[in-house]
């Protein structure tokens, strides 16, 4: 069931008329009957999985809660850890483990491999639940005493398959506080559903034409042009496509009386690739932040330490994506322009300050972006290579976008800029009523003009 369907937009309607009309006693047990019937629709044999990873850290939560600091709860804290990261591996990076292997013993490539399905959403419900057992850890967060509860948290249904990583702390706040949602809820949920709907059909999948048809043969498509202008469409498709998706979540979570964080805050308007870091999928960025920069070290023990961290932060951030050198190499890239950056600065905090100096600071944090997504988007390192030879060195070919292309783009950029400098989505959301169903008719609209309907462009991050 992908957001984007017919048939999900008919299991919310009936969810939330279900989860209002029930006594709130009753309402958990809709919501996580509902969560399991959504991943069950995608492939009902991983419930099993996902029951075992739930039954696993909420038996830990409550033995690290029990016992002392000490070798006991260490022991805890690194089996639950080993279990989660163990099913991750397996399903994860097995083939590419097995791939490798063969090569270095000289082996066909597919000589250890598995028909192995990677569970939906594995890598996303992973870090959550790694992050509730160590916050019980640290003891930042009480253990959870209800198996409901926690295996709501697991699956909660809006944000199951590509996130934003929800923090206990933050979920079952809302879950044990829980209030109907109010009338600024109301209009910001069915707005930021609306509007994550036209980013993924309006301008994501029409992105996605251009990338997917300029990367399904990059020899055949020669030139600079050709080549920036098929990243240029793929790195927009994969901003508008993720952040489409967590609008929708953001929403879908708001119409049922939950509040998930900001996922997403104009990235290609950052001026440093710090600062990109900074609005870029920030629930996952933070996550590795508090729970592998920090515990490495972070910045405490000189500048080579902090580049070493930052490092180590993004090449498993990059791996986290993927079972690919591609990955890796995108993580590798991005953790060295944060080490120069860092180097550069000094002890000087990023600044983000609109200066004369920022559309260029800008410009170029977009085109080290769009060199990045490079490697995370061809099949391998040979083709990344030849389409990086073309952005720096190729002949002038032709511009894949339409002019109508072009035209989404600079409208989203002005919208970008209105948000950042005058907030135009929070007015949008506070405006009386003719001027808010305006804006919702407008980006119906768009979707009817413009909207891509194509079930094989699913959203990116579904994969992850």
């Amino acid at each position: 069931m992908l957001f984007n369907t017919t048939h999900f937009f008919v299991f919310l309607a009936m969810v939330l008329a279900l989860f209002y009309a029930l006594p709130r006693a009753l309402r958990r047990y809709l919501l996580l009957a509902a969560s399991y019937f959504f991943y069950g629709s995608w492939n009902y044999k991983f419930i099993a999985l996902l029951l075992a990873l739930t039954a696993i850290d909420y038996t830990a939560g409550l033995w690290l809660e029990r016992f002392p600091p000490g070798a006991k709860k260490r022991a805890v804290l690194i089996g639950s850890l080993c279990a989660n990261l163990g099913f991750l591996g397996f399903f994860k990076y097995y083939n590419f483990l097995a791939a490798n292997l063969a090569l270095a013993l000289a082996k066909p490539a597919h000589s250890f491999f598995l028909d192995i399905v990677l569970p939906l959403g594995i890598s996303f419900h992973t870090f959550q639940s790694m992050s509730y057992v160590v916050d019980v850890y640290r003891g930042e967060q009480k253990a959870v005493r209800s198996p409901i509860d926690y295996a709501l948290y697991i699956c909660f249904f809006p944000q199951l398959v590509a996130g934003p990583i929800v923090r206990a702390r933050n979920f079952f706040g809302d879950l044990y506080h829980w209030q109907r949602p109010t009338a600024d809820d109301v209009s910001r949920g069915l707005f930021l559903l609306t509007l994550g709907l036209t980013k993924k059909m309006a301008f994501a999948d029409q992105f996605a034409q251009v990338a997917n048809r300029y990367f399904a043969n990059v020899a055949a498509n020669p030139g600079m042009l050709t080549a920036w202008s098929g990243v240029g469409a793929f790195g927009l498709q994969i901003y508008f496509d993720f952040s489409g998706y967590t609008d929708m979540a953001i929403g879908m979570a708001k119409l049922l009386g939950f509040h998930f964080p900001e996922n997403f805050r104009r990235p290609y308007l950052a001026s440093s690739i710090t600062d990109f870091w900074r609005r870029w999928h920030i629930s996952l960025s933070t996550w590795l932040r508090d729970y592998l920069y920090i515990p490495l070290g972070g910045s405490r023990h000189g500048a080579w330490m902090t580049y070493r961290n930052l490092m180590l932060t993004m090449l498993l951030g990059g791996l986290w994506h993927g079972a690919s050198w591609n990955f890796m190499i995108w993580g590798g890239y991005h953790g060295a322009l944060l080490s120069v950056e860092r180097m550069v600065r000094g002890g000087r905090p990023a600044g983000e300050e609109w200066d004369w100096l920022y559309p260029l600071r800008a410009l170029l944090t977009f085109v080290l972006a769009m060199t990045g997504w490079v490697f995370f988007r061809a099949a391998n390192l040979p083709e990344s290579l030849h389409v990086l030879g073309q952005m720096y060195a190729g002949a002038r070919g032709q511009v894949l976008l339409a002019p109508w292309h072009i035209g989404l783009a600079l409208l989203a950029l002005v919208l970008a800029l209105g948000e950042e400098k005058r907030g135009w989505g929070e007015r949008v959301m506070r405006a009386p009523a003719p001027a808010y169903a305006c804006a919702l008719a407008l980006m119906f609209f768009c979707i009817e003009v413009f909207g891509v309907i194509d079930a094989s462009i699913p959203f990116i991050y579904f994969q992850f």
